[in-house]
């Protein structure tokens, strides 16, 4: 494995997913049914920002690291209590297995042993929380539909693999087929707006009817400790997005994005369907 999420936790990019992922979680907890998390991609769940991995890049320095002061109510005050615990940055998995009630369930895949042997532990406190070893794009066409009818899909793989647009688009695509009504939310990095907006093609190809497209751009990337050169922009594609949530994510991008960087760009646009 060389991709390793320990470098980048709690940067810029996972503000923002996260922040999102709150949100739509909030959305489902409105009513009563239960719902199910899928995350395809999991990671180890929980990120020490004092480790040598994180404190190499000091990437949360310019994600997480800026919010220390801010104050909000809603998804963003959820957000915050959970990703502003001391140290550890909760990934993905943590944040949804610390927003399930006792009707919902997550369903947490990892395919590195390693990962997977961490990620138990994170979410060992967390009954409703289930982790699998396995390919997440394998799994994920098993796993729909749910019994539940209701709850999100997460894909948010490492893109290293030259096809991992193509894979991440096809996974969308077979989901669609048998959960169609599924809130899906996609990461991705944008290292070109050609191949990001390529990537929202492919999206709309699979299927999507409704979708909101959600970007940030740093601008100028701030210093990093060791010197190198970061990602300093990422998209969200978030399909069958809740009532309301393009709204509550301009609003939150308004008050978090000037933080992240003085120069950021933010912007929240349907490339499928509206409300």
């Amino acid at each position: 494995m060389n991709y390793r999420h320990a470098f980048h936790a709690g940067n810029f990019a996972d503000v923002v997913k996260h922040l999102t992922l709150v949100a739509i979680l909030l959305h489902l907890r409105r009513k009563d049914a239960p719902f199910v998390v899928i995350d395809t991609h999991a990671g180890r769940g929980a990120y020490d920002l004092k480790a040598e991995d994180a404190a190499r890049t000091g990437e949360w320095m310019n994600g997480i690291g800026r919010l220390a002061l801010l104050e909000g109510d809603g998804a963003l005050a959820e957000y915050l209590k959970l990703a502003r615990n001391k140290d550890i940055y909760p990934g993905s998995p943590l944040i949804a297995a610390s927003l399930l009630r006792l009707q919902d369930r997550l369903i947490a895949i990892e395919k590195h042993p390693e990962e997977t042997a961490l990620l138990t532990s994170a979410l060992g406190y967390f009954p409703r929380a289930k982790v699998e070893e396995d390919d997440g794009y394998r799994r994920l066409a098993a796993l729909l539909p749910p019994a539940e009818r209701r709850g999100v899909v997460l894909i948010d793989p490492p893109y290293e693999a030259a096809d991992e647009f193509l894979a991440a688009a096809e996974a969308l695509r077979a989901g669609l087929k048998r959960f169609a009504t599924g809130i899906y939310l996609l990461w991705f990095p944008i290292k070109s707006k050609a191949q990001a907006d390529a990537f929202a093609g492919e999206v709309l190809n699979a299927g999507a009817q409704k979708a909101l497209r959600i970007d940030i751009d740093l601008g100028a990337s701030p210093p990093t400790p060791d010197g190198k050169d970061r990602l300093r922009a990422a998209g969200l594609i978030v399909v069958n997005p809740p009532f309301g949530l393009a709204a509550e994510m301009e609003a939150l991008l308004k008050r978090v994005a000037p933080l992240l960087s003085e120069n950021a760009i933010a912007g929240v646009r349907w490339i499928a369907g509206a409300e």
